[in-house]
């Protein structure tokens, strides 16, 4: 696609940048939408929208019929999560629901695994536009037949907070807490990192070992599927870290950062060598072991009626403070320093700044989050109870 229109790094980049903006910027209108309206015709009409939209990219013809498609794609996919959850949630027994919502989590990293190994070989045996057709098909068809799962009733937005002056009201209560006012601008510079090493690393290895994207995409599923274990032994380090230390929980996600930031600086010079795609592997563990330890703080600092939004607002800051710009500023990065194998890696290395200082931001909120957990608590036990 760089080659055949003619884009930059920069360019690039910013098309993913553009995706994750739309799906930052309609994540609660969207999610709204969900609540308010109905889960199957939302999920269907969604899942249809995103995948018109991937069709419609591989008609591309410069940069613009690149950008506009990937934003309707973020449109689209902005409140399949929230969405997705909830349907979970109203479909299983809260006995079930953790291993369910789960599994619902696990499919998303494996389709993303799958789609990078997938979308490598079919780029590279037919074109870089056959991805884009391809992937279209099966939402498109999973679409339609999210129109016939079994729906849940909607329930109706009585009180007096209702709408947009509730939803303000509620997003004050939510940030308000001292701890946020770091919390969520740690999240966004940190996945700054993270997103920019995902989405350049099979050009990178394209660059670096003359191989094809097919091979390239094949060694970056790879190495994404390592962070499978990230996840559970950050879970089980959370809550161990926990009971030794009140601020332990945000302990974890700033250690594994700046065990990430290290990795990668290590890892780029060895111009991916055994010993470079080991180190690969480790910064996927690193990364994935920050997320159940950042949800979980997400969740204890807010009161039970608002769970919900400080989950959306996860999203929302990883997103709009750092996700969604790693990858066009990485490759402005590259531009600015020749481009190829040389300038592309050096901008790599220097997104690892945004990680140290994301682990910064999450040792400043560790000092009021115990505080701030206490004030949540007894309402949080009356609730639960």
């Amino acid at each position: 696609m760089k080659m055949e229109l003619g884009l930059t790094d920069a360019q690039c980049g910013l098309a993913f940048t553009v995706f994750m903006l739309g799906m930052a910027l309609f994540s609660f209108p969207v999610a709204h939408m969900v609540d308010r309206w109905s889960r199957r015709k939302s999920l269907g009409l969604m899942a249809m929208l995103w995948s018109v939209f991937t069709f419609l990219t591989g008609f591309a013809t410069n940069f613009v019929s690149v950008l506009l498609p990937r934003a309707f794609v973020g449109l689209g996919e902005a409140g399949f999560v929230p969405g997705g959850i909830a349907m979970v949630g109203a479909a299983y027994a809260k006995e079930k629901r953790g291993r369910m919502v789960g599994i619902f989590h696990i499919a998303i990293p494996l389709g993303a695994l799958l789609g990078v190994m997938l979308g490598g070989i079919l780029s590279a045996k037919y074109g870089w536009r056959t991805p884009f057709y391809f992937f279209a098909i099966p939402g498109v068809i999973l679409g339609i037949l999210a129109l016939f799962m079994k729906d849940y009733k909607t329930v109706e937005d009585t009180g007096a907070s209702t709408g947009i002056k509730g939803f303000f009201l509620a997003l004050g209560n939510v940030l308000k807490a001292p701890t946020m006012k770091w919390f969520y601008p740690a999240l966004g510079v940190s996945v700054f990192m993270s997103t920019a090493v995902l989405f350049w690393m099979p050009s990178l290895m394209m660059r670096v070992m003359n191989i094809s994207e097919a091979t390239a995409g094949t060694y970056v599923g790879l190495i994404a599927l390592t962070a499978i274990l990230g996840a559970p032994l950050g879970g089980w380090l959370s809550d161990f870290w926990h009971k030794k230390s009140p601020r332990g929980r945000m302990y974890v996600p700033a250690v594994a950062y700046l065990a990430a930031s290290v990795l990668i600086v290590i890892a780029i010079p060895t111009r991916f060598s055994l010993l470079g795609f080991a180190l690969l592997a480790l910064w996927g563990v690193a990364v994935a072991m920050a997320i159940p330890a950042f949800v979980t703080v997400s969740q204890e600092l807010v009161p039970v009626a608002h769970k919900g939004l400080a989950m959306g607002l996860v999203v929302f800051a990883q997103y709009l403070f750092g996700g969604a710009w790693g990858t066009w500023v990485i490759g402005w990065i590259s531009d600015l320093l020749g481009g190829g194998a040389d300038g592309l890696g050096v901008a790599v290395m220097l997104s690892a700044i945004m990680s140290i200082l994301g682990v910064i931001f999450f040792l400043i909120a560790s000092r009021t989050y115990p505080a701030d957990v206490e004030k949540v608590k007894q309402e949080t036990i009356l609730a639960e109870s």
